[in-house]
């Protein structure tokens, strides 16, 4: 029987206006946007609505605004919201762990705001960066970076076939970049983020989000996860703790966590959330599925 799974994207989703359709229209929408404003002690729904690019940009307001956008997208679904599976890219998972009911909507927007503050301070404290290669077989990917031990560098983002992220120390990267261009990468490109996120860089900030995941109430799922750092389906509390602590400085292996979903059976992905990024990497990992936004 075939099966439904909803994704959830991560940073770089994020658009100006995203959201205001939902909050004039709908009343649930509305109030959980208001709710969002008081816990995060913020007016966040100006800045998603209206704010300018640069300002939504920040990480402390990025990561909380695209959470809020696809949980209240999903929230608003009502009844028609009914997963097989989750899955979210990066920031996404937490999503996608609100989504399946693993956490609360206040739990899960506490969570992501901490996660965001701690990866602010992570990048502000170390200069580092990433960037994107295309083109290349991910094995050679992983050769290049673990050739490299004067500076650190590591696969970050297993996008797609021929897409992956790599990530660390603004040295690490700009030889490997070098390196894979040599191996025939047709891009290797230095990306205009703030840190090097899903790296051993992010060690801070791991440490920092641990104690608040640790604290927060967990519960049983609706439905399984397949988190990124294993690919694989979740559905018990205390696994989906630490694989949510390993994020961080882990990678995202969303290729794997696709074609496992569509092992078990899921051939219809629906994305829930701004943008359509991740719908796109799905047609490229399996061409036969069928997607859509939410």
């Amino acid at each position: 029987m075939s099966k439904t799974a909803y994704l959830f994207p991560g940073q770089g989703a994020q658009f100006t206006g995203m959201g205001k359709d939902l909050y004039e229209s709908n009343e649930t929408a509305r109030a959980l946007f208001e709710q969002a404003n008081a816990i995060l002690g913020f007016d966040i729904t100006q800045i998603m609505f209206e704010g300018t690019e640069e300002a939504l940009k920040q990480t402390k307001v990025t990561q909380p605004a695209i959470f809020l956008h696809s949980v209240i997208k999903a929230i608003c679904a009502g009844d028609d919201f009914k997963p097989d599976m989750v899955a979210g890219h990066s920031l996404g998972e937490f999503s996608a762990l609100v989504a399946n009911k693993t956490l609360s909507f206040e739990d899960g927007l506490r969570l992501v705001y901490a996660r965001a503050l701690a990866m602010q301070d992570a990048c502000e404290a170390t200069p580092s960066t990433m960037a994107a290669v295309l083109g290349l077989a991910d094995e050679t990917v992983e050769e290049i970076c673990a050739g490299i031990t004067e500076a650190i560098v590591v696969p970050a983002n297993y996008n797609c076939p021929g897409q992956l992220v790599i990530s660390g120390s603004i040295e690490g990267v700009n030889i490997a970049c070098e390196r894979l261009k040599a191996a025939g990468a047709k891009r290797a490109l230095v990306l205009p983020v703030g840190g090097a996120f899903h790296s051993p860089l992010m060690q801070p900030a791991s440490e920092k989000l641990k104690a608040a995941i640790l604290a927060t109430p967990f519960h049983t799922p609706i439905c399984p996860v397949y988190q990124n750092v294993t690919a694989n389906a979740v559905s018990d509390t205390e696994q989906i703790k630490q694989n949510l602590i390993a994020q961080l400085t882990g990678s995202v292996k969303w290729t794997q966590t696709i074609e496992k979903m569509v092992t078990d059976g899921a051939s219809n992905f629906i994305e829930c959330g701004p943008g359509n990024v991740l719908q796109g990497l799905v047609k490229k990992i399996h061409k036969e599925a069928t997607t859509q936004s939410l």
